[in-house]
């Protein structure tokens, strides 16, 4: 993405307004309110069944870093294209040895494309994906995110964890946003370490840190 739009790099659901006193009713009201609580109840009870059921039930990788470890949850209900496109370079190493190659205080660390040293030599990747920005996931703190060009749907390895609340990355009118696909759920600590390294240029390339952070290797979780 170009350095112009540098700071422009799960569900929200708004909150129903108070509701006014319920108006009293004789006869037959008071047996269609019960019925109508008791519906809402149920209804209310799946929802919250629903959530426990979907928390916590997502893929688990564990990234290993020169600064730490970092273990994360991946939504591969909300974004299953991701998460294959994800655990496919999981899988095959293709993250070892890479780095974060960008760091930016105050909004990301970005990483999993580059070799370490002077060159910062390319991975190779497989075709670009599909943007799945539409799964209304946000760019929250400790979410991760796909990197991408200009071009919507041309992700394909790098990935990169918000450090803040980044709506400006969120899918909107005349925005089509970057795909959330998962979350840090243990090693924050090590995330907000990384954001503090000192930077600079390395070839074209701004905001490196001066010292490689190395990934040195994603791995799903022991349970996986």
């Amino acid at each position: 993405m170009s350095r112009k739009n540098r700071d422009r790099i799960h569900k929200a659901t708004t909150p129903p307004s108070q509701p006014a006193a319920p108006p009293s009713f004789s006869g037959v009201g008071p047996l269609l309110l019960l019925m109508a609580g008791l519906f809402v109840a149920v209804l209310g009870g799946g929802f919250l069944v629903f959530y426990l059921l979907r928390s916590g039930s997502g893929p688990v990788v564990v990234i290993e870093t020169s600064a730490g470890t970092i273990r994360a949850e991946l939504f591969e209900a909300d974004a299953p294209i991701t998460v294959k496109n994800f655990l496919r370079y999981v899988d095959r190493k293709t993250y070892d040895g890479t780095i974060f190659h960008r760091v930016i205080p105050n909004f990301m660390i970005q990483g999993g494309g580059f070799e370490p040293g002077e060159e910062m030599k390319e991975r190779p990747t497989y075709a670009p994906i599909r943007n799945e920005s539409y799964n209304g996931l946000r760019n929250e703190r400790g979410t991760l995110a796909m990197a991408r060009t200009n071009d919507p749907d041309s992700a394909t390895a790098q990935f990169y964890i918000n450090l803040v609340d980044n709506k400006s990355l969120d899918r909107g009118r005349g925005n089509p946003g970057y795909a959330v696909f998962g979350k840090v759920i243990e090693g924050m600590d090590v995330v907000d370490k990384i954001a503090r390294v000192e930077i600079g240029r390395r070839g074209p390339h701004d905001d490196v840190p001066r010292e490689d952070i190395i990934i040195k290797s994603i791995r799903r979780a022991a349970s996986e």
